[in-house]
């Protein structure tokens, strides 16, 4: 098992800075071109999430001697899952913004499993595997809201 050094804990802590940042502004996205108040309500609350897990992770970084405003090298120039929101809050259709929504939580689930399984700094590891829970717990909240029969596809 190969442990990070304290520079590769900061590289992948940016990366889910900018996993968070993406959310967030993905969820702010969907909420204000949602025209479902509960869809709304859940969109502005993982918002909110986001932005504070962005936060705790930036604090952590300056912590380990990082800049948090340093970019990752996985970081990509595109929105890692939430590239098509705005088509999907365009149609007025929740089923496809919850969709969209659910893909850009894959990506999200997918950058804190992967830093879950390379951190091995104490802090590091605890904060992510706390806020890899939650982004579990959301990703599965929208996918059931997605398949409820309020929102399934018609």
């Amino acid at each position: 098992m190969k442990t990070t050094d304290t520079s590769e804990t900061i590289d992948l802590l940016n990366t889910l800075i900018e996993t968070c940042k993406d959310g967030c502004e993905g969820f702010k996205t969907a909420a204000a071109d949602s025209k479902d108040s509960e869809l709304q309500a859940v969109f502005h609350r993982y918002s909110a999430q986001r932005s504070d897990f962005a936060r705790e992770l930036r604090a952590l970084v300056g912590t380990l001697g990082g800049d948090p405003d340093k970019h990752g090298s996985v970081t990509g120039a595109l929105h890692r899952g939430w590239i098509n929101i705005k088509a999907a809050v365009s149609s007025n259709e929740p089923h496809a913004v919850l969709a969209e929504a659910e893909r850009g939580e894959d990506a999200a689930v997918s950058a804190y499993r992967n830093a879950s399984e390379q951190i091995y700094d104490p802090a590091a590891r605890d904060l992510v595997s706390r806020q890899f829970n939650a982004v579990k717990a959301a990703h599965d909240q929208i996918r059931d809201l997605r398949d409820s029969p309020r929102y399934a596809k018609k």
